[in-house]
């Protein structure tokens, strides 16, 4: 991953085979990102995304082992017990063009993403809502 900042934004470049989720994380870290919005486009060759079941309360997950553009790459990032916390979702086009979506649960590059991520003053922390099973912005 390589990266550089203009202003409030970083222009990100996450390489081949590197995590997606693994390497916000750390770029958060290391900058000491606490809230910001993500945006990104790119490739992948791994990735596993599920859609959100209300009565169930887990993700449905889709595995995703085959080279797919990231059409879309969007979501924010806060925190959450005082640790860096990614929300991601994608859409995703396979070879016949057909798109998959949803939440973003593991992602590996699969040639390169770019990636913009806004900073915005202040943190954001999330807290557990045990009636969705999902954890929430809390103001």
């Amino acid at each position: 991953m390589e990266y550089r900042k203009f202003g409030d934004v970083y222009m990100v470049r996450i390489d081949l085979g590197e995590d997606v989720i693994e390497s916000l994380k750390k770029l958060c870290e290391k900058e000491r990102i606490r809230l910001g919005r993500v945006e990104a486009i790119g490739a992948t060759d791994h990735a596993v995304i599920g859609v959100y079941d209300l009565v169930k309360k887990e993700y449905c997950p889709e595995n995703v082992d085959e080279f797919m553009e990231i059409v879309s790459l969007n979501g924010n990032i806060t925190t959450m017990d005082g640790k860096t916390y990614v929300h991601l979702h994608a859409a995703l086009a396979d070879q016949q063009h057909v798109i998959h979506g949803g939440h973003v649960l593991e992602m590996r590059v699969g040639a390169t993403c770019e990636m913009f991520i806004t900073v915005l003053d202040g943190e954001v922390n999330r807290s557990r809502n045990e009636a969705l099973g999902i954890n929430l912005w809390s103001f």
